[in-house]
């Protein structure tokens, strides 16, 4: 019996700590390679705007007509779905 409990606790550790940060990266991966242009996304700090040209490593969004904003890719937290938008009103 208690040479099952070393082994139980590195399972717990990887199933509660490990695991979910795994798939929070490969989420947001997934997210960063799927991006184009026209998606509305939500910035880290919270700005919102559209995609108007996308580079490398730079994305340009437009948050007001005529405003563009020139972001690094990885400051991009969300991408915003029309679905969303139809449930809020």
């Amino acid at each position: 019996m208690e040479n099952l409990i070393l082994p139980a606790l590195v399972l717990a550790v990887y199933l509660g700590f490990i695991f979910p940060q795994l798939k929070r990266r490969r989420d947001y991966r997934a997210l960063q390679s799927s991006l184009t242009e026209g998606d509305e996304v939500v910035m880290n700090s919270g700005v919102h705007g559209f995609i108007t040209a996308l580079d490398e490593t730079i994305v340009y969004v437009e948050v007001a007509e005529g405003v563009e904003l020139k972001y690094t890719r990885s400051s991009i937290a969300s991408r915003l779905d029309a679905a969303e938008d139809h449930e809020d009103a």
